[in-house]
């Protein structure tokens, strides 16, 4: 067996949606050519495209890898079970629901084998989102890769040692990663176990929000995300690939190491950063501002404004304003909400919604805080105070979610959700 590891470190490259160039050794990278005829070190140069090849140059995504085997190198696919990944969706429903934390597994179980699929929709296959929690207490042996779409993984509980064919990520709660349509990884959990959410977008590939008036700085910041430097294995092995692909799990078994990129250049890559650089915009005056001014990031669709997928969080902040009503308000909105906590207490319940839990706002169904934070919030000072050791976040979408059958059957489904606003009475007197 012929075993060479680079792969000891982690460093990282700054700057969202930068053109890249890393080798992981000196002059792996050709030189005024992306596919010569004879490539250094006797590697081979493989391109992967994460849009179509003429769209806007601005838009355009795609990397250079130069690897000692190409990814064509493989035998054909079997299909595998798909355990509680993509299982059937209830019929649609108006109805909110919140989850408590799902349960840590008992059986020694990976990454792959602990994703469940909590909602999804019936969009076109280049369209929509999918929703899962994932749950492990085992390091991946076996290395996945999603055809499907790409990867929005927010870790809750446990930090993620993440090694992917363009190098490696450690990320921990507090921090979010994504893993492009296609780059294949594997995980490793530091901590021995871990829990989180994953936003799986079909649609265009998350970029950041334009900043209208808000002008050129604000929100995320490009340079605070963080893309890893090339490290390669050189690991003559057998080892299962495992990947998702229209709704199932298929997998194949390879002799080597798919973690063999020497050197890579290109703007598509994965990447990570820490929700603690993003940079919140708030009210000084009065009023409670639209949560959009708190997204992250954003897959658009064709039509301006309305998003495929927003990804907006609720972040420690100074909550400065003048007879104005801060938490949440109540409302309806045409976009469908999934709402989950990493840690602390989110403003707008006072109970009931913990860290690891989740809940769903479909398309104009009413939501807003329950009865206890609105009359806090009626009567409270108004002085300026820091909302701080929390932080939620929102996979906002235009497409209808809905819950998988296996989601409605949980144990950790809250059947009285309903209630947590019934005690909002009545107050008119009919008097100014």
């Amino acid at each position: 067996m012929n075993v060479q590891m680079v792969t000891d470190k982690t460093a990282y490259l700054s700057g969202f949606g930068n053109e890249f160039a890393t080798e992981a050794l000196p002059g792996a990278l050709p030189v005024g050519q992306n596919s010569p005829q004879r490539v250094p070190y006797g590697l081979y140069a493989e391109g992967i495209t994460g849009t179509a090849f003429t769209v806007p140059r601005d838009r355009n995504q795609r990397a250079w890898l130069y690897r000692i085997r190409p990814t064509a190198r493989h035998a054909a696919y079997r299909r595998i079970d798909n355990g509680q990944l993509c299982t059937r969706l209830a019929p649609p429903s108006p109805n909110r629901l919140r989850w408590d934390p799902m349960a840590m597994p008992e059986a020694p179980t990976d990454f792959v084998g602990g994703l469940f699929t909590l909602l999804a929709n019936h969009a076109a296959p280049d369209a929509g989102v999918s929703v899962h929690i994932y749950r492990a207490n085992q390091d991946m042996e076996r290395v996945f890769w999603n055809a499907d779409g790409e990867m929005l993984i927010v870790p809750q509980l446990g930090g993620l040692d993440i090694t992917t064919e363009l190098g490696r990520l450690r990320v921990s709660p507090g921090e979010i990663v994504v893993i492009p349509r296609g780059i294949r990884f594997r995980v490793r959990l530091p901590d021995g176990s871990a829990r989180g959410y994953i936003c799986e977008n079909h649609g265009a590939i998350l970029r950041l929000p334009d900043l209208g008036p808000i002008g050129s700085n604000g929100l995320a910041n490009a340079r605070d995300f963080l893309t890893p430097v090339a490290a390669f294995e050189d690991r003559d092995e057998p080892v299962e690939i495992v990947q998702k692909f229209h709704g199932n799990l298929w997998a194949t078994m390879l002799d080597h190491s798919p973690f063999d990129v020497v050197a890579w250049h290109g703007n598509y890559a994965p990447y990570k950063y820490d929700l603690a650089r993003f940079n919140v915009i708030n009210t000084v005056s009065f009023d409670h501002p639209d949560p959009s001014i708190s997204t992250v990031l954003t897959s658009p669709t064709d039509t301006p404004g309305l998003a495929n997928i927003d990804f907006v969080i609720f972040a420690p902040r100074w909550m400065v304003a003048e007879h104005t009503f801060r938490p949440p308000w109540f409302h309806r909105n045409v976009m469908n909400e999934f709402v989950a906590l990493v840690q602390g207490v989110y403003d707008g319940k006072s109970g009931g919604f913990a860290p690891g839990g989740a809940s769903l706002h479909t398309q104009m169904s009413s939501h807003g805080p329950d009865a206890a934070v609105f009359e806090r919030a009626t009567s409270e000072p108004l002085g300026p105070f820091k909302l701080d050791n929390t932080l939620a976040f929102m996979f906002e979408t235009s497409q209808r979610l809905l819950p998988t059958e296996l989601a409605l059957g949980l144990t950790e489904l809250q059947p009285t959700y309903d209630a947590v606003w019934d005690g909002l009475q009545k107050k008119f007197d009919g008097r100014i």
